[in-house]
């Protein structure tokens, strides 16, 4: 199965709130080095621009962010979504994104939840929100213990702090939305969009 974690040092993390950006802003961040990008379900058009980005952009691996029901996880599926990402998770969750067999990134922000993953057989997850519930001390400590757990740390992370996360050896990615500026996106300043992209892309 395909991990998430390995296809680009930043996972972008969208909210699209108008259907016809979803395709050309994919483009942008692909051609920037970033395919995999994550859509969150926190607007009405997050399932269509999921849908948009699938047909349109075959070389994005798109999927969907904010998962946090069993029919988010179905409506995603059959939106086109690659892969899956939830702020956290519960059992019900947890099996519901484990059925739709697509890779999946269930969240955590405790050592204990971290353990309960890794005893589901669940070793990739995202460490969310990343700066609030501890960061790079955090999960750097982590390490020690569970060195088979791998994080894409997701929550406050920035361009200045993304090289800090990406050192540690139990980070495969990092979430982020600052290659994503509200004013590039408002002007629909895509090529501004694909140069922040490749510096991010480049952080690894």
């Amino acid at each position: 199965m395909m991990s998430v974690l390995d296809l680009a040092p930043v996972l972008p993390v969208v909210v699209i709130e108008d259907v016809a950006d979803a395709a050309p802003l994919a483009r942008a961040l692909v051609a920037g080095g970033l395919p995999a990008i994550e859509v969150t379900l926190r607007t009405p058009a997050a399932l269509d621009a999921i849908r948009a980005i699938a047909d349109e952009v075959p070389e994005a691996v798109v999927g969907a962010g904010t998962v946090v029901t069993a029919a988010n996880v179905s409506n995603a599926d059959a939106a086109g979504a690659r892969f899956l990402v939830s702020p956290g998770w519960t059992e019900g969750l947890l099996d519901a994104m484990r059925t739709s067999g697509l890779p999946f990134l269930p969240g955590v922000s405790t050592t204990s939840e971290v353990v309960a993953l890794l005893e589901h057989g669940v070793p990739e997850m995202k460490f969310f929100p990343a700066e609030a519930a501890g960061g790079v001390p955090y999960l750097r400590s982590l390490h020690g213990p569970l060195p088979q757990a791998r994080f894409c740390p997701t929550g406050g992370v920035g361009r200045a702090s993304a090289p800090s996360y990406l050192a540690l050896p139990n980070v495969g990615c990092v979430g982020g939305t600052w290659m994503l500026p509200p004013d590039a996106l408002a002007a629909k300043d895509w090529p501004r969009v694909e140069s922040l992209a490749r510096e991010a892309a480049a952080l690894r």
